[in-house]
């Protein structure tokens, strides 16, 4: 009996050392080609399978999309791998790279604007993934953070809608994205759009955004937002200890405090793959 224990012991031992050691999600590299003679790098995780899958079209913020020695930042993986369980593919377009630039979230005068360049890019990654057989052509939806999540508000306006690029958009999910402009500009959007924020937020403006999303529900009934009470900017990024931004890294943002809250990062995961089971 003895025996039998330690055996036992030495097999879940076993499992357990060979799980913690298994290699990290690697996504595949697809190259779409958009305006201007431009390719658009993306980074490609997908279940396994045929499909058609609901795929999420994600776009990081002004740090860009990959690190030093990796295509795509552990933030950007790890909410890849969480919809990857909810059954979607995820499409990362790298925004920055694609363009041969680094970070611009310091950048005075910025070459790849979130209502333009950024726009752009989604388009041609929504007709991209139109013509893919194992993406569900009335299932693809957006997820921002940032400087992207303001490329999603731009994206899903009325006024953006790409009449060659049928079926629309099933959702999107904007993750603190700076509302300062569109507050002013009477926004609103085509497709159901959720909003989530921290209440602290000293570097996009929850303020701004409750006032976009108030604006909204008198033109519709599509956009929500969630203010998290005590929450910060990058609130769902993990183990990331809250910090006041200083020094010259060109991949954070000037001022303000960044941070992870369990609680938010939790809640928001939960309604992330709610919103997109509508």
């Amino acid at each position: 009996m003895r025996l039998l224990s330690v055996t036992l012991f030495l097999t879940l031992l076993a499992v357990a050392c060979t799980a913690k050691a298994a290699p990290l999600l690697a996504p595949q590299q697809v190259d779409i080609p958009a305006a201007a003679s431009l390719t658009l790098h993306a980074q490609l995780y997908k279940p396994a399978g045929e499909g058609p899958f609901p795929t999420v079209i994600a776009l990081h913020g002004c740090g860009g999309l990959g690190g030093q020695s990796e295509p795509v930042q552990p933030r950007y993986r790890d909410w890849a791998e969480q919809l990857l369980k909810t059954g979607h593919a995820v499409l990362l377009p790298d925004s920055y790279g694609s363009r041969e630039f680094g970070p611009q979230c310091r950048v005075k005068e910025r070459r790849v604007l979130a209502r333009r360049e950024r726009v752009a890019d989604i388009n041609a990654t929504r007709q991209w993934l139109l013509q893919q057989p194992w993406a569900a052509r009335d299932r693809i939806s957006l997820i921002g953070w940032a400087n992207g999540a303001s490329a999603v508000l731009w994206a899903v306006r009325p006024q953006s809608l790409s009449r060659s690029a049928e079926p629309d958009f099933r959702s999107a999910i904007a993750f603190y994205p700076d509302c300062r402009v569109s507050s002013g500009l009477g926004w609103s959007t085509r497709v159901p759009t959720l909003l989530l924020i921290g209440a602290q937020d000293d570097v996009s403006s929850p303020a701004a955004c409750r006032q976009v999303v108030e604006g909204a529900r008198g033109r519709s009934a599509l956009a929500q937002i969630v203010v998290y009470p005590g929450a910060a900017h990058d609130f769902d990024r993990a183990n990331l200890p809250l910090r006041a931004l200083a020094g010259s890294d060109a991949a954070l943002p000037e001022r303000g405090h960044i941070g992870t809250d369990a609680d938010a990062r939790k809640d928001s995961q939960r309604r992330v793959t709610e919103w997109l089971a509508r």
